[in-house]
C-alpha cells in the first residue's frame, strides 16, 4: 500500500509524460520474434522499452523465449520440439530462431542463423540509448517442470540485473503473480507489472493482489473509468498487444501510459501524426 501511495503522489507531482512505446518481444512483426536482430531494429525505430520474456535452462542461464518449448515457425533444431528447461544452454543453441517466417506476420523478415539470447546479452544493449526493459516471467503453476520455484527464478533474474546494473530500468512482469511477490521481496526497488487477459476486475484490485505499481491489461479490457481509477491511486495501464490504428487510438483516448506493439515503428509514426509524439 505504501508503494500505491508512493505513486499516487508523483502522479500528481508531474505531468503525465508522452505515451511509452514498448517493441513487443523486440518488433515480432518485422524480425523474428525475442531475438538481437528484433530487439535491434526496435532501438532503431525509436521504441521507449524492450518487451521480452525470459525462460530457464537447465544449467540455469536466464534465457529470451517466450514458450517454454521451442517448436517451428519460431525456432527449429534438432527435434520436433524441447523443453527449455530440460536442455543446456548449449543444448538450446542449436536451435535456429529466425530461420522461418511466421505466418502471422508476412512482413516479418527471417535472420537465419539467428541464436536464442540471454537475458544478458539484451541487457548488453543498455548503452545504446535510455531505453528500459519490460521483462516477463514466464512461470507456469500447473506445469512446474517448466521453469525454476518463483523464488529461485526471481533470484536468477536479479543476478542479472544487478550485474548489468539496470535496476532502475527494468520492469517484471508477469501473469504469476507469485514470481512478483518473490521479487519485490528481495528488490523492492524493482517495478512490478500485473499481467491479465480475461479478468473483468478493476485495475486496482488486480495490481493491488500483485503488488504492482503497474497493470497490464489485454488491450480490450481498458476502459477510460478503469483507467482513471488506476491512475487516481498511482498504478500506470500499459496494455498489450495492439497493432492497429484504431485500437491504439481507443487506447490513447482512455489515457494509457504506455502500449505494448508488435510494430513500434508504426506506433510511434501513429503518434507522430496525432502530435502525441
Amino acid at each position: 500500500m505504501k508503494r500505491l501511495l508512493l505513486g499516487a503522489l508523483l502522479m500528481s507531482a508531474m505531468v503525465q509524460a508522452r505515451i511509452q512505446v514498448h517493441g513487443h518481444r523486440g518488433a515480432r512483426a518485422l524480425r523474428p520474434e525475442n531475438t538481437i536482430p528484433a530487439f535491434q531494429y526496435a532501438i532503431e525505430a525509436g521504441a521507449d522499452v524492450l518487451e521480452l520474456d525470459m525462460a530457464v535452462t537447465k544449467d540455469n542461464v536466464i534465457v529470451v523465449s517466450h514458450d517454454p518449448i521451442l517448436h517451428p515457425p519460431v525456432c527449429k533444431g534438432p527435434a520436433e520440439s524441447a523443453v527449455i528447461r530440460q536442455f543446456t544452454l548449449a543444448e538450446v543453441r542449436e536451435w535456429d530462431c529466425g530461420a522461418i517466417r511466421n505466418p502471422r506476420f508476412p512482413r516479418q523478415q527471417p535472420v537465419p542463423g539467428t541464436r536464442m539470447p540471454l537475458l544478458d546479452e539484451v541487457f548488453a544493449l543498455a548503452p545504446s540509448g535510455p531505453l528500459e526493459f519490460n521483462i516477463e516471467t514466464k512461470s507456469f503453476p500447473d506445469h512446474p517442470e517448466f521453469t525454476p520455484p518463483p523464488d529461485e527464478f526471481a533470484r536468477l533474474v536479479l543476478d542479472v540485473i544487478r550485474k548489468h546494473k539496470v535496476e532502475r530500468r527494468v520492469i517484471l512482469q508477469s501473469f504469476d503473480f507469485r514470481t512478483l511477490h518473490a521479487m519485490q521481496k528481495i528488490a523492492p526497488e524493482i517495478r512490478l507489472s500485473a499481467l491479465t487477459e480475461n479478468d473483468k476486475r478493476d485495475f486496482v484490485t488486480i495490481a493491488g493482489e500483485a503488488g504492482a505499481q503497474i497493470i497490464s491489461p489485454y488491450y480490450w479490457l481498458v476502459t477510460k473509468e478503469k483507467v482513471k481509477q488506476a491512475h487516481d491511486v498511482g498504478i500506470q495501464v500499459v496494455p498489450w498487444t495492439a497493432n492497429d490504428p484504431a485500437t491504439w487510438d481507443r487506447l490513447i483516448d482512455a489515457g494509457v501510459d504506455a502500449i505494448i506493439s508488435d510494430d513500434p515503428a508504426a506506433l510511434i509514426e501513429h503518434l507522430q501524426r496525432r502530435g502525441d509524439r
